[in-house]
């Protein structure tokens, strides 16, 4: 018995030691283990220089994970075990996790800056009195081209489908956005719910497969700028990147009407910290810090007050800013169900078999 009373006190003094030492060095270095900040965001969707910014203003040590698709990260958030403490989806896919319950409602009294975005970015369908998202960044989705390599800039969706533009075209590999070239080529909305219409879309696509050089996604950037294809169905923002490049990319929006997207922060159900998500949230609604990320990244920023670190010709450029009645012409993606969007994964694939 008095063996095991003396070697539980050494027990005790040798875990004392090790907790003295190690607050010693923590004192002595003037630092502590840092909180843990956990983001799950899309690929090159931020400027690192902000994010060791916000490490070193905060404390918190920021763990950076990426997806490439709302349907990706929609289904790690869903299947839950990852603690992510902030995601950054897009609309549709907003809509759907507030009403599985995917995300968690926002205290406004925590979040700072509010007044700093555009009110057209603000009480959106998908998320009234924004109770659970705040505005990231926006876009378009529309037609990038090299005007050496082209031999007429194509103005529509229609041009694409032309014979001279044969194994020239580089495509976005999603089903919302090859799909939704299909629809409004036919006349039809982004978000039809009409199998006919959705059936004639699908074989408006099959006349488009021959053009197709080959379906990509974050790729497509780099082989725009060194030009091994002549055109791509991108993102403005990707779009931006290449022509800050490559001066002879130039960025269209199609006449028939394209899609209109906003990415929000939300927080997900998964949280471990609640603090460092509204920590970030009111970091990146600062003017300078929005402004910086959207000359980094290429995105249209809603921070309206981020406006005035921007050059007069880039609020001006219709390219990325563009005029209200083109926005008019716009549409953003509805969430439409779970059949829906297994009907449109479905001709999407049949689309890809074709290639």
């Amino acid at each position: 018995m008095k063996k095991l009373t003396v070697l539980s006190f050494l027990i005790v003094l040798l875990a004392s030691g090790l907790h003295f030492t190690k607050n010693l060095l923590q004192h002595t270095s003037g630092t502590a283990e840092p909180d843990i900040f956990h983001l799950y965001n899309w690929g090159d969707y931020i400027d690192p220089e902000l994010l060791s910014r916000f490490e070193k203003e905060t404390g918190y040590q920021v763990i950076y994970e990426t997806f490439d698709s709302n349907e990706a990260m929609y289904t790690k958030v869903e299947q839950g075990g990852t603690g992510y403490d902030l995601v950054i989806p897009s609309e549709y896919m907003i809509a759907r996790m507030i009403k599985e319950d995917l995300v968690l409602p926002l205290d406004h009294e925590k979040i700072n800056g509010f007044e700093n975005i555009d009110g057209a970015f603000m009480d959106l369908s998908f998320d009234r009195g924004n109770q659970y998202s705040i505005p990231y960044f926006w876009g378009t989705l529309g037609i990038a081209y090299n005007e050496n390599m082209v031999k007429d800039a194509p103005m529509t969706w229609e041009d694409l489908f032309d014979s001279e533009y044969r194994n020239s075209i580089l495509m976005i590999d999603g089903a919302r956005e090859v799909l939704g070239i299909g629809l409004q080529a036919t006349g039809h909305s982004l978000n039809s719910k009409d199998r006919n219409e959705l059936d004639a879309a699908a074989d408006k696509l099959t006349d488009l497969a021959p053009n197709i050089k080959a379906l990509v996604a974050d790729e497509i950037k780099m082989y725009m700028i060194q030009e091994e294809a002549g055109l791509a169905v991108t993102y403005s923002g990707e779009a931006a990147d290449m022509i800050w490049e490559n001066e002879d990319i130039h960025y269209i929006l199609p006449e028939e009407g394209s899609n209109l997207w906003f990415d929000n922060m939300v927080i997900p159900y998964t949280v471990k910290n609640k603090e460092a998500a509204y920590a970030f949230i009111n970091f990146m609604l600062v003017p300078e810090v929005a402004a910086q990320n959207a000359d980094y990244i290429g995105y249209s920023t809603p921070n309206k007050a981020a406006m005035a670190y921007f050059a007069e010709e880039t609020i001006e450029d219709e390219q990325f800013y563009p005029d209200q009645s083109t926005l008019e012409k716009l549409e953003v993606y509805e969430d439409l169900g779970q059949e829906f969007i297994g009907l449109y994964n479905d001709l999407f694939l049949k689309f890809k078999t074709l290639k």
